[in-house]
């Protein structure tokens, strides 16, 4: 199972990438396919390689919308077989239950992985250009310092492999909704010959959470630009791609011991 793994030590937190061994190169996405059943193959070998049987897997209905979800132990088993058992439209979960792996499907989009060390939180987020200029990242990071007590320090937040800079062009509605957030600016080129746009989404995403109390050493950033990339699933290289699963677990042994 070709897997990034970010970190390691309290949980198991990684994003799959593309492998053209496996069926579909590995794609993740029952709502994104040629075949359901090589992507449960692909599903049933994550589940192998992470220790965390598919029946406690949850995912959600994504819409490029600001919606997050508390998972709890109702929610086990929700997308991990069927598309229309997903949650549905929400872009972000998280959750404190140990032993349940919770995921975001990517190809292009910017992924965000979290865990909180003192509440034994952990989530995800999909956070395409439409999430970010909605601000999912900062209302789900304003919601778990607020209602789940969360100490900004106590966080360690990945942000995983996502379209480049270079090739992420826009034109000007795109690009006026990233202005009109009033911290983008830093992160915005335009390309005269084109008449072009070029945004970094992921550094849009880290000044989010940076404005959100987060500090910037407990933020790691994968510049894999999934377009440009062999191991990328890229939807403006290809409309057909597939996805990848950006994934975090904690495991029950070590929520409890606080490792």
């Amino acid at each position: 199972m070709k897997t990034k793994i970010y970190r390691n030590d309290r949980v198991l937190a990684g994003m799959t990438i593309k492998d053209p061994a496996r069926p579909e190169s590995n794609n993740m996405a029952l709502h994104a396919c040629e075949s359901p059943e090589k992507i449960m193959e692909n599903r049933r070998a994550l589940a192998d390689w992470a220790g965390v049987p598919i029946t406690r897997f949850v995912f959600a209905g994504q819409t490029h919308s600001d919606r997050f979800h508390k998972v709890t132990s109702n929610d086990f088993g929700r997308g991990a077989d069927r598309a229309d058992t997903a949650i549905p439209d929400t872009d972000a979960l998280y959750t404190d239950e140990p032993d349940v792996l919770i995921g975001s499907f990517t190809a292009d989009c910017v992924p965000v992985i979290f865990s909180h060390k003192q509440t034994g939180l952990i989530g995800v987020i999909h956070s395409g250009w439409q999430g970010t200029v909605k601000e999912i990242t900062p209302k789900l990071f304003s919601h778990l310092l607020d209602v789940e007590g969360c100490d900004p320090n106590g966080f360690h937040v990945q942000l995983g492999a996502a379209l480049s800079q270079e090739k992420f062009e826009v034109d000007r509605d795109v690009y006026e909704k990233f202005r009109t957030l009033g911290y983008a600016d830093d992160f915005i080129e335009y390309n005269e010959t084109t008449g072009k746009w070029h945004i970094d989404n992921q550094k849009t995403v880290e000044k989010q959470l940076l404005l959100t109390g987060v500090p910037s050493e407990q933020i790691n950033i994968d510049r894999t630009c999934t377009f440009k990339s062999p191991g990328g699933f890229s939807y403006r290289e290809d409309k057909k791609a597939g996805r990848h699963l950006s994934f975090v677990v904690r495991t029950a042994d070590r929520a409890e011991t606080g490792e």
